[in-house]
């Protein structure tokens, strides 16, 4: 079993899906995450399966559309959305369905949340990776105030969630340590969001490295670990290109990253 390593759609914004499948396809990428999102394109099953085709990338994952700016996409009701994202999963060859945790005030939907989430990877065959979040950060009175957004919390590996995710910008705004957060998950660990961050409010999602928080020293316990080689698991890339000046800029910082994982994801030789 060899680890994946792939490019998140969302890496490429406000290019398109079309425009992530051929930003992957031209520099080496092994395989796509799909962000469904406002892009029309990334909605359509087939669309995304004739990418996936066209470029002969596999896609290792659907990201459900449960972020603030996705709330209407496939509908507003949150438990059909993840089924959809299955559908799309499951058509487009995808083993893994990426998802938030409940918002606070979606209050229903977060009740049972953690027990609905085994039951669909129980009824579709499919592994939900709960991503880890982080509270909304905010100066009050010249003073930094956490509010918790997210049940039932931010951090997957406080639940008995059977399949997690970890995004390196998250656990910055969270300032949490993702090789502990890492190794409280063990095995549960089955996709990594690849990028970076400062440590401040914002959702920074930095090209690896350009950050504090020791993505290197993460990719090198995920290799020590056994990460995709020994209990599966995929790495994508999820960054932050909106302020390339342009594509050749773009570009270049998905180069970047891609030779950051390859360098450092680096299995022991046994």
């Amino acid at each position: 079993m060899t680890t994946r390593i792939g490019l998140s759609t969302s890496s490429v914004y406000p290019e398109s899906t079309a425009h992530g499948f051929a930003y992957a396809a031209r520099l080496g990428y092994d395989a796509v995450e799909v962000m469904v999102g406002i892009d029309a394109l990334s909605q359509q099953t087939a669309a995304v399966r004739q990418l996936s085709e066209h470029h002969g990338l596999p896609i290792c994952a659907v990201h459900a559309p449960t972020l603030l700016l996705t709330q209407r996409v496939w509908g507003t009701e949150p438990w059909g959305k993840l089924e959809r994202s299955a559908e799309m999963a499951h058509e487009v060859g995808a083993g893994t369905v990426v998802v938030h945790p409940p918002f606070r005030w979606q209050k229903e939907y977060a009740k049972g949340f953690v027990e609905g989430i085994a039951a669909l990877e129980a009824s579709t065959g499919l592994a939900f990776a709960v991503e880890n979040m982080y509270p909304w950060r905010a100066q009050v009175r010249g003073r930094t105030a956490g509010t918790e957004m997210y049940l039932p919390g931010w951090d997957p590996s406080a639940e008995e969630y059977a399949h997690a995710t970890i995004d390196l910008s998250h656990a910055a705004i969270a300032e949490d340590d993702v090789v502990e957060m890492a190794q409280r998950l063990g095995e549960r660990l089955h996709h990594v969001h690849l990028t970076d961050g400062s440590g401040s409010a914002k959702d920074e999602h930095l090209v690896p490295g350009r950050g504090g928080m020791g993505a290197a020293r993460f990719l090198r316990h995920l290799a020590a670990t056994g990460f995709g080689t020994a209990y599966g698991g995929d790495i994508v890339l999820e960054i932050n290109t909106r302020r390339c000046a342009d594509a050749e800029e773009r570009e270049a910082d998905l180069r970047q990253s891609l030779e950051f994982a390859r360098e450092h994801f680096t299995v022991p030789a046994t």
